[in-house]
């Protein structure tokens, strides 16, 4: 039987072939539709996010005496997309459940997207809205960057970054990341006909896009070629049976090495992000139970950049 989330995709890819020349405005509106494959979280409310320095949602849970998130940890979500479609309003319900789980917030950020503002736009973009909580009197150490596909490759990009400034945040999420944009993973091949949306034709063209020109193995935009040591605790995940699997299992391989914390979920039979199942698909809704964990057990006093090697969970 086919999931919800697997006909949505399909329905995403049988429209793009039709239309081979589809625009990128186009484009965006289809995909604006990517959160038809969420449901409305229950007890979460959003409010727009005033004064930041892009626009961006806030996703905050509701309990019997009013807002959660008390804790003042805040998750700052990059949307997936290539880097060219998606929006705060596409993954805002992705980002209201895991709010939902956790005693923290969730921020969702419209990022500057290629091809109008090809890299560093949208790194740029992150690391000023992190940098306006911080003004706001959050730590760093109170704030965790997650993304979803591309958006799990700006958020660990921007985890380095702020490593470098001295102000690592507590943690990365990164779901179904699209970390390689020279897109070598032998995974692309293995698993093309079992991923209903991603292809190497289309990365291919949203690394483009995105790159404008920058190697798509550069260390700024590729973190596969970066140096990995700083960054803090990483949390993965991704399907066995997806295109960009490699991304994840190669990247934490590479993280482990330089003495990172990881934690990798992989799931069989499921499609890219399938956390954007939550509330119709029941392997969607426990990740996100187990992020939303592992998110609130993070230390709230930042830790060394470098620490020993942690074995990840792997299912």
């Amino acid at each position: 039987m086919t999931d919800h989330l697997t006909t949505l995709y399909s329905g995403f890819a049988a429209r793009l072939a039709r239309t081979p020349d589809m625009g990128v405005d186009a484009m965006r509106d289809l995909f604006e539709g990517w959160h038809l494959g969420t449901t409305e979280p229950a007890r979460v409310q959003y409010a727009e996010a005033e004064g930041a320095p892009v626009p961006a949602t806030w996703c905050r849970a509701v309990g019997g005496s009013g807002l959660l998130g008390g804790s003042g940890r805040v998750v700052v979500h990059a949307h997936g997309g290539g880097f060219v479609v998606g929006s705060r309003h596409s993954h805002r319900k992705l980002a209201g459940h895991l709010a939902a789980r956790t005693d923290a917030s969730a921020l969702v950020v419209d990022y500057r997207r290629a091809p109008e503002h090809p890299f560093p736009a949208a790194i740029e973009d992150l690391v000023s809205t992190v940098g306006w909580l911080i003004d706001a009197a959050h730590r760093p150490a109170d704030i965790v960057l997650s993304g979803d596909s591309a958006g799990g490759n700006l958020a660990l990009s921007v985890a380095l970054r702020l490593a470098e400034r001295g102000t690592p945040p507590a943690g990365v999420v990164a779901l179904s990341p699209w970390f390689d944009l020279a897109n070598t993973a032998e995974s692309l091949a293995e698993n093309a006909d079992l991923d209903a949306m991603v292809d190497r034709p289309t990365l291919q063209l949203m690394a483009q896009l995105y790159l404008a020109g920058e190697s798509p193995e550069a260390a700024a935009v590729n973190p596969l070629h970066a140096d990995l040591a700083p960054l803090p605790p990483l949390y993965l995940t991704a399907s066995r049976h997806e295109t960009l699997r490699d991304d994840t299992t190669r990247l934490a391989e590479r993280a482990r090495a330089a003495g990172v914390s990881v934690t990798v979920e992989l799931e069989d039979g499921q499609q890219h992000v399938y956390q954007m199942g939550a509330g119709r698909l029941a392997v969607a809704d426990e990740s996100l139970t187990r992020i939303g964990r592992w998110i609130s057990a993070l230390p709230r006093v930042a830790e060394p950049a470098v620490r020993p090697t942690v074995a990840g969970a792997v299912r």
